[in-house]
């Protein structure tokens, strides 16, 4: 193998999920996710942690954009509307990957462990929302609320999203799943 090989994430990541996809998250190695993408398991580890980090490696991505689109928001926009705000922005990132976005899926729907790793990301995110809100000016517990109840509506677009065969924009599922919690908080 050469020395460097061009988007080696890239085909690590597509090499992994076309392998767990064939035989189970659990019954592959790092050995093979490299030898199927052409490269050594030295630079699979230059690149991920570990095999399950092949399935997270845009967390940090998606909570530097979530952050950034919080802070860049009007400062007289309310804090819900900042944070659907920001997961909108982040939803055109997932469109032209909504195919990828169901295999991957799928395989942590099939894994325990990875479902437990899937929700770890999530209260993250959850988390980095909150502490944007409070560089914003937003109290406690109004911020950690709000950001929790951003990803709660995330988390039921994406699945919509993911499962659904509706339009591929994931900002109307967004939107939806916000309107739905708005509709049902004030009935009460």
């Amino acid at each position: 193998m050469s020395r460097w090989e061009p988007n080696a994430r890239g085909r690590l990541e597509q090499a992994a999920l076309a392998l767990y996809g064939e035989r189970g998250f659990e019954q592959v190695t790092v050995a093979e996710i490299a030898a199927r993408a052409g490269l050594t398991e030295r630079t699979f580890f230059r690149h991920y942690a570990d095999k399950r980090e092949v399935l997270f490696g845009g967390s940090i991505t998606l909570q530097d954009f979530l952050v950034r689109a919080v802070a860049e928001a009007p400062a007289s926009a309310a804090p819900i509307d900042v944070v659907i705000a920001a997961l909108e922005a982040v939803g055109t990132l997932f469109d032209e990957r909504r195919d990828h976005s169901r295999r991957r899926q799928a395989i942590i729907d099939a894994n325990p462990v990875l479902q437990e790793r899937e929700l770890i990301k999530l209260a993250t995110l959850a988390t980095a929302l909150a502490g944007a809100l409070r560089e914003r000016g937003i109290p406690e517990p109004a911020a950690s609320l709000t950001g929790q109840t951003g990803i709660a509506v995330f988390r039921v677009a994406f699945e919509r999203w993911v499962n659904g065969a509706g339009p591929p924009d994931l900002r109307l599922f967004i939107r939806e799943s916000f309107a739905e919690l708005k509709a049902l908080t004030a009935g009460g």
